[in-house]
């Protein structure tokens, strides 16, 4: 069932809301960056996204094609969301950092579902060999 959920960074800086139904899924990627931040991602059309404050302490990082913007804060630099243009799925959607919403309780985080993509190979429709650190 879709839930609202708040969210954002550490500091506080970056908030807003999402609504999500985690039971539909989450996803983990072992690109490049996914592995190094250890994203856990749910994603969200953009009417289902809010941004409530901190517009302009976002910094927007692209590498490789520059098709994703891994946004993060530029005080705590924790990277709570990212969107990217997909025609894959629609075009433009948000990818939530599901580890940084405020008031999803450990039960929920769970129980989603999580799916395990091979981004470093651009391999969206299988997940790597190895997905234990991820």
């Amino acid at each position: 069932m879709k839930k609202t959920y708040e969210g954002g960074c550490h500091c506080g800086a970056i908030r807003y809301e999402a609504d999500l139904d985690l039971s539909e899924g989450t996803f983990r990627c072992n690109c490049s960056i996914c592995t190094k931040t250890r994203n856990w991602l749910s994603m969200v059309k953009p009417e289902g996204f809010r941004l409530l404050s901190g517009e302009g302490d976002l910094t927007d990082y692209q590498f490789g094609a520059k098709n994703i913007h891994h946004l993060f804060c530029g005080h705590c630099g924790i990277h709570s969301f990212g969107w990217g243009n997909s025609p894959d799925l629609g075009g433009k959607v948000y990818a939530v950092n599901v580890n940084c919403l405020d008031d999803a309780d450990a039960a929920e985080l769970a129980a989603a579902p999580v799916t395990y993509v091979d981004g470093r190979n651009d391999n969206w429709q299988s997940p790597p060999a190895e997905t234990r650190h991820l």
